[in-house]
């Protein structure tokens, strides 16, 4: 277990991106300020002159989001997924777990794709809401027939596949690169996942700068919605909140579900033991802070020291459990708004891409990971990508769900990992 441990270590080490700090709660503010800014400007009268200059605003920060997200992409795909399969080699833990990780954000993936349709059916998005589209070319695609969506899968030139941003080709060119790099000498593997290193600090570094005066490029982009929506933003924005984070209650009942049924923990010990962690999740949003929280509720739980302290690092680099559902949900969200109807084909594409992106991404800061892994999604599934810019804006909120479930499945898959590897002891004694 030492060895499993010094592994994964090193592999977290290796792997290790640039740190940024992003302004959430100003970004936030300046949501907020815009959309006041739009109505009261649209109540007044204001000159047709300043929603022009605001939209360019707007629309040149947009555009600045949006260029980095194919390279960083390609870097967090390549960097995480050959992460995973070097774990995957250490052993059965680390099997174990990888298992329990993909069947959780498929099972996530599954459950949006089904309840976030009929709940925006139930609930309809609030009249106004179609504002955020504002910056979104009036044409999002055709929905492509089965045999059509087959023969795009395979690009036969690369490049042009990412100027034409097709996700799914890039996407499953991309996995199997990676598994080729880990076919390779060591000595022409690192220099690869060197310059895919560099390449994804690069990108952090230029998307930091983009993200760093959000505020700037949010309030432009709110003000155009403020005058076309008046207060029915808000109304929009709060329901876009409670639909995405209800897809994130899935992932939180699964775990409780997880550490009963494969844990053996019991569904009320469990709660107990997880308290003091989840309230420095709530607190702290950040899985990583959590941590020494959950190695304490690992502890609470009776579950052997050495898999939580190898277990636990690794799910809070590798894993987050509410990403596909989250995520989906956003892009549910969006397609709705843009009235893009999603096929059960593109359906099951976006679930798996939602899954493949969660799985390989390096962790990030929140704003960061909503762009990069929403906006590949969404472009594989013919979703316009333009509303983005200020529902990241509201992330903080949604975020709390996020963290939440996140750290409560990374205890749950903890236990019941646990778990597997006492009774495989048991049988081999």
């Amino acid at each position: 277990m030492l060895e499993d441990e010094s592994a994964a270590s090193g592999a977290q080490g290796k792997f290790a991106l640039v740190s940024i700090r992003l302004p959430v709660a100003l970004t936030f503010a300046a949501l907020v300020g815009g959309l006041l800014a739009g109505i009261i400007g649209a109540l007044a009268g204001a000159p047709a002159a300043a929603t022009d200059i605001a939209g360019l605003i707007g629309g040149l920060w947009l555009r600045a989001l949006q260029m980095t997200i194919i390279p960083l992409v390609a870097a967090l795909l390549v960097l995480g997924l050959v992460q995973m399969i070097l774990a995957a080699r250490v052993g059965a833990v680390a099997r174990r777990m990888i298992a329990l990780m993909v069947a959780v954000q498929l099972a996530g993936g599954a459950f949006t794709s089904v309840a976030m349709p009929l709940l925006l059916e139930a609930v309809p998005v609030p009249a106004g809401a179609g504002a955020f589209l504002a910056q979104t070319p009036s044409e999002v695609g055709e929905v492509p027939r089965v045999l059509d969506f087959l023969a795009s899968l395979v690009a036969p030139n690369v490049v042009a596949a990412a100027a034409e941003t097709a996700m799914l080709p890039l996407t499953l060119f991309f996995v199997m690169f990676a598994v080729a790099i880990t076919r390779l000498p060591q000595d022409q593997g690192d220099r690869l996942l060197g310059f895919f290193h560099a390449l994804g600090n690069a990108m952090l570094l230029i998307i930091g700068w983009v993200l760093g005066i959000a505020p700037v490029g949010v309030f432009a982009l709110a003000y155009g919605v403020g005058v076309q929506s008046g207060g029915g933003a808000f109304a929009a924005l709060g329901h876009y909140v409670l639909t995405v984070t209800m897809m994130g209650t899935f992932i939180l009942v699964l775990a409780y579900g997880i550490a009963a049924g494969l844990g053996r923990t019991g569904v009320i010990g469990f709660g107990k033991a997880m308290l003091p962690a989840q309230a420095v999740a709530l607190s702290t949003q950040s899985s990583l802070a959590s941590l020494p929280a959950m190695l304490d509720s690992a502890g609470r739980l009776g579950l052997r020291a050495s898999t939580a302290e190898f277990v636990l690092p690794l799910a809070v680099v590798t894993f987050r459990a509410t990403s596909a559902a989250m995520n989906l949900a956003v892009v549910y969200y969006i397609a709705a708004l843009a009235g893009v109807e999603v096929s059960p084909t593109v359906a099951v594409a976006g679930i798996l891409i939602a899954s493949v992106i969660s799985l390989s991404a390096v962790s990030l800061p929140g704003s960061i990971s909503f762009v990069v892994s929403i906006g590949p999604i969404a472009l594989a599934m013919g979703v316009p990508v333009e509303p983005l810019a200020l529902l990241v804006a509201v992330e903080m909120l949604p975020d709390l769900m996020r963290t939440l479930g996140n750290v409560t499945m990374n205890v749950a898959v903890t236990s019941a990992v646990d778990r597997a590897a006492t009774s495989s002891e048991s049988v081999q004694d």
